[in-house]
């Protein structure tokens, strides 16, 4: 039904599949996201880190695979858990460890913090801490590529809890009547907080929950990131050809808790172990590499030990950089 699948592509067929280097590219982008959600989450233990911090551990197919579909000029906006939506942009480590630590060479001058980083130079419009607020906020993207007719695509990304919130509608609502080029990226990783989704959700196919607002939608396997690089590919393709916007709901799956704060006792050790081992989608892409012939275990390994080099590189750097003035309290604010 039109209501909720859109067409394979324009000409009918599906988009061509990711080159080997290509998919190399996607493997060492998946495991920097995950070397430096570790490394962040040990500084935030040691105390390195304040506040709120939100990782990205097992969703890293979602954001790489979107990012290989997308073209320069295309927008993201997202929630919270936003370290790797950022370094998927190709945002330098320092930069957002540094922000991580409260330092004057973080992304926001080290007033942001985890959930507040930007840069318009990447066209990364931010992590935000409301619950569903980056909904409107990449809606507004859209209207403005739109009114512009520059061809960029917005691309939003929420959870399945903030799938339930109000603002998300006011938005899909616009979306459809105006036909502007957004695509809503549901990264559905199973819990809303500490809630699993059929606690709180009436529909859990997120999918369709655009089905009133005439918005199509796909389901997409969020731990295969050729799966949705060919979805996001397809969606792209949809909203550039003036058909409007389109949902896309990744089945993903975080291994630690909704925040550091949380112990995660609402669900089994067995049930994250299953997924760690049976579904983990770097190990199944670098098994696929290997398969295919594109490289060898001791090429992973080398990949590995760089990135875990790279990232001890930017740890080092954000707890060595000096920390704001304390002018700073008074710059970038409107009052």
């Amino acid at each position: 039904m039109m209501e909720t699948q859109p067409p394979a592509g324009t000409d009918g067929t599906n988009p061509a599949p990711l080159s080997p280097e290509h998919l190399k590219s996607c493997y060492r982008d998946m495991l920097l996201i995950r070397r430096f959600e570790e490394r962040a989450g040990q500084m935030y233990g040691m105390g390195l880190i304040g506040g709120f911090c939100h990782l990205y551990i097992g969703q890293e197919a979602v954001v790489v695979g979107m990012q290989a579909a997308l073209k320069e000029g295309d927008q993201i906006v997202t929630a919270y858990r936003d370290h790797g939506h950022m370094l998927a942009c190709g945002i330098d480590p320092n930069g957002v460890m540094a922000e991580l630590t409260g330092r004057a060479a973080g992304l926001s001058k080290g007033k942001g913090g985890s959930m507040h980083m930007f840069s318009r130079e990447k066209h990364f419009y931010g992590g935000h801490g409301i619950v569903g607020a980056q909904v409107p906020i990449g809606t507004g993207l859209a209207f403005a590529n739109k009114y512009k007719d520059n061809g960029a695509v917005s691309v939003a990304y929420f959870g399945d809890g903030a799938a339930n919130q109000g603002q998300v509608y006011e938005a899909f609502n616009m979306a459809g009547l105006w036909k502007l080029p957004v695509i809503y990226v549901i990264e559905n990783n199973q819990y809303a907080m500490g809630t699993a989704v059929g606690r709180a959700s009436s529909e859990t196919r997120f999918h369709r929950r655009g089905i009133s607002f005439a918005i199509p939608g796909e389901e997409v396997d969020g731990m295969d990131v050729e799966a949705v690089h060919e979805a996001g590919v397809k969606a792209a393709e949809w909203c550039r050809s003036g058909n409007g916007p389109i949902i896309l709901e990744m089945k993903t799956y975080r291994y630690r808790g909704h925040s550091m704060s949380d112990p995660a006792k609402y669900r089994t050790r067995d049930e994250v172990n299953e997924m760690r081992e049976r579904h983990d989608a770097i190990e199944t892409l670098g098994a696929r590499l290997v398969e295919r012939g594109i490289v060898t275990d001791e090429d992973l390994k080398a990949i590995d030990k760089e990135t875990r080099a790279r990232v001890s590189e930017a740890a080092d750097f954000a707890t060595q950089a000096p920390e704001p003035e304390v002018s700073e309290l008074y710059t970038d604010v409107i009052a």
